[in-house]
């Protein structure tokens, strides 16, 4: 037997992505399959018994979701998730998810996913209070967002929250303005306001939050409430309540 062959576990509700999942894991020669499981409540049970060093978990299963397995594991595997719903991905990077596998994918980017698995050790953990409490945050509070997930292209790639430069609430999307591009995200903006540095980021009315990083000037209009100029040229109107924020915090 191969020992330098990492253990692989996966969870799928889907009997034909089963079928997929399990083909690929046998046809990739670092990884050795030890079990699967086909809802949520089996996948924590046989990966608390089975332990093994990586796991490729659906987010959407009966009984209990991807997410919440891995919140209930008292030890962190490599995980890679894989599902059709892209609103669960900044979720799952906070999570210290290796990767994140939109469903359809291609044999060359699961390739690529467990190529990033088997690049450095396992990481390790001995209960909850390890990397998950850091991630989920300690007594509720909601921990720094250090990266998001975008889409472009059809590619889906991180993007450090330091280069956001100003984000817009847009129906149900986020609009997030960053590298000179637009991407839309299916989060709401105050669900991303309350995981960023109060200190860089300031929500200057209720649809606009911006990086103070990358603004150029504030300049008061006729109603002494400030215009937020970016350096890219936008020009954001902040609220009364935003704008004695901003005045307070100039020294």
């Amino acid at each position: 037997m191969n020992t330098s062959l990492k253990t692989a576990f996966f969870a799928e509700d889907e009997p034909l992505a089963r079928d997929l999942l399990r083909d690929a894991i046998y046809a990739n020669p670092g990884l050795r399959l030890v079990g699967e499981a086909a809802n949520g409540a089996e996948a924590l049970e046989r990966i608390t018994r089975l332990r093994p060093e990586v796991v490729f978990m659906d987010i959407q299963m009966p009984e209990m979701t991807g997410l919440e397995v891995l919140r209930r594991l008292d030890y962190l595997p490599r995980i890679v998730f894989t599902t059709a719903y892209d609103q669960y991905a900044v979720t799952a990077f906070e999570l210290h998810a290796v990767d994140y596998l939109l469903k359809p994918f291609t044999g060359a980017r699961f390739a690529a996913a467990v190529a990033r698995l088997l690049d450095g050790p396992v990481h390790a953990r001995d209960t909850l209070d390890g990397a998950l409490a850091q991630a989920a945050g300690r007594n509720g509070a909601p921990a720094r967002l250090e990266r998001i997930l975008v889409r472009d292209r059809g590619r889906i790639f991180p993007l450090a929250a330091g280069e956001i430069e100003y984000m817009k609430a847009d129906s149900k999307y986020t609009v997030i303005v960053a590298r000179g591009q637009t991407f839309l995200v299916r989060i709401g903006i105050s669900e991303l306001e309350v995981q960023l540095d109060p200190a860089r980021f300031v929500r200057i009315h209720r649809s606009a939050l911006v990086n103070l990083d990358f603004v150029d000037s504030m300049r008061a209009d006729e109603q002494s409430q400030l215009q937020i100029h970016m350096r890219d040229g936008t020009v954001l109107g902040a609220n009364r309540d935003a704008s004695k924020v901003l005045r307070d915090m100039a020294i």
